[in-house]
C-alpha cells in the first residue's frame, strides 16, 4: 500500500520536473515564432520546444533514478536563510 502511495508522489515529481524546461523551451520557442513567422521560424519554435521536453525528462529520469524526485524538488524548494531569521537580521 505504502509502495504505491510512494510511487504515486514519485511520479508526479517526475511530472514537475518535466514541466519546467518544457515550459522554458516552449517559451523560447514561441519567441523565436514570434519573430521569423515562416515556416523555418516555426520548425525552430518546434525543434526549441522538443528539446525542452527532452531535456526535462532526462532531469527528471536521472533524479528519480538517483535520490528521488520528491527530495529533489524539497531541496530546491527550501529557503535555509528563513530558518535562522533572528540571526541575520542582528548582523
Amino acid at each position: 500500500m505504502f509502495k504505491i502511495l510512494e510511487k504515486i508522489t514519485e511520479l508526479i515529481g517526475w511530472f514537475k520536473i518535466v514541466i519546467s524546461p518544457t515550459l522554458l523551451g516552449l517559451g523560447i520557442g514561441c519567441i523565436v515564432y514570434y519573430n521569423f513567422q515562416n515556416l523555418a521560424g516555426l520548425i525552430l519554435g518546434i525543434i526549441i520546444s522538443i528539446i525542452g521536453l527532452i531535456c526535462g525528462i532526462v532531469l527528471a529520469t536521472k533524479k528519480f533514478k538517483t535520490t528521488g524526485t520528491i527530495h529533489f524538488l524539497s531541496r530546491v524548494s527550501a529557503t535555509p536563510e528563513l530558518y535562522n531569521i533572528n540571526e541575520t537580521s542582528e548582523k
